[in-house]
């Protein structure tokens, strides 16, 4: 299997939760990663605009701005940075790819850690660039795969 050095590659972790940011900190810096770390999107979109990251990871729920707005936000600075959401909502919120605009949805539990490292390494070792979402246009309305549909007169 093909692994990318990790010297200089720089992550940046994104979650509300402090704990939360200690312990995938530790996991990635473990692994020899560069970590930074913010308690919010509006910060972690300040740090995305000012530095170059190979990978964020943020969480979903958060106060003010939550995950797929940052990435919304992201995606807008670069639309080929490679990003993770991480939530413990996947199911019941129904996240997805499609719906979120990350690359990969991981959701919080026991085997997160595991899921995370690989989900970080597929995304290094990723070589060609992200596809644009598809959105359907029917009649006066949006529709973006998975999701419900927008009416755009409103």
């Amino acid at each position: 299997m093909k692994t990318t050095p990790v010297a200089n590659v720089r992550i940046l972790l994104v979650d509300d939760n402090r704990d939360g940011l200690v312990v995938r900190r530790s996991l990635l810096e473990e692994l020899g990663y560069c970590v930074e770390i913010s308690g919010n999107g509006e910060d972690a979109l300040r740090l995305f605009e000012a530095a170059r990251f190979d990978v964020v990871v943020t969480d979903y729920k958060m106060p003010r701005m939550n995950g797929a707005e940052l990435i919304e936000q992201i995606r807008k600075v670069d639309p080929n940075a490679r990003v993770i959401l991480l939530s413990g909502f996947v199911d019941p919120l129904g996240l997805t790819e499609q719906n979120t605009g990350a690359d990969t949805v991981v959701e919080k539990s026991a085997r997160e850690p595991v899921h995370l490292v690989r989900a970080v390494r597929r995304l290094l070792n990723r070589t060609a660039l992200r596809k644009p979402a598809a959105i359907e246009m029917t009649g006066s309305a949006v529709r973006e795969p998975g999701t419900l549909t927008r009416n755009l007169a409103h």
